[in-house]
């Protein structure tokens, strides 16, 4: 398999880390490209007209883009508990979990691109606001959601016992916040109620 990316994505790192998650990382031939908005890279575009990374390209040669599609396949590759449950309430669960990540992740690619590639004079201070406030609320979700989970686990519900397919996914999930966690404090919805 071969996967357009660039280190600095967080959708590419996302990729990244279920590709080890699955056991599937040495089986991925990378190609470094460093897109922009402003101009389509050819190669990338021929596999992706959207000209947009991660693209991953099989081993039949088929081209998949956008990461949910990726991380959905590759968890489709391996033999161990999948990440992304085939079925039910526990499936949506992590759906949703995964299109709240990737919001946040798009708001701050958002504000990144405002920020670095319109002029300043140019730059729109209320919709860079918004896009930050969108992340910050979608963190704050993260927060409250991984405290429930963290709350049933000690009150002898272990959120992460595997009791269906995909019940790795829950511990997976929690253990993924905690860095975003520790890198804002003072902006987690429990620290801005205790001002």
């Amino acid at each position: 398999m071969k996967l357009y990316y660039t280190p600095t994505s967080p959708f590419v790192r996302k990729v990244m880390v279920m590709a080890h998650e699955t056991g599937l990382a040495g089986r991925i031939e990378t190609t470094l490209l460093r897109p922009t908005p402003t101009k389509a890279d050819p190669g990338l575009s021929h596999d992706n007209p959207l000209s947009k990374i991660p693209a991953l390209i099989t081993d039949d040669g088929l081209a998949l883009y956008d990461s949910p599609v990726i991380c959905e396949y590759l968890d489709s590759l391996h033999a161990g508990p999948k990440l992304i449950p085939a079925r039910g309430a526990e499936r949506f669960q992590v759906l949703r979990r995964q299109a709240l990540g990737d919001g946040i992740l798009e708001a701050a690619v958002l504000v990144f691109y405002e920020r670095t590639m319109r002029p300043a004079a140019h730059q729109w201070a209320s919709w860079i606001s918004g896009q930050i406030e969108k992340a910050t609320q979608g963190l704050d979700a993260v927060e409250r959601e991984v405290a429930r989970s963290e709350k049933r686990s000690t009150s002898g519900r272990s959120a992460s016992a595997p009791s269906s397919a995909g019940s790795s996914s829950g511990t997976f999930w929690a253990t993924s916040v905690q860095g975003a966690r520790r890198s804002r404090p003072g902006t987690s919805a429990s620290a801005r109620a205790n001002r």
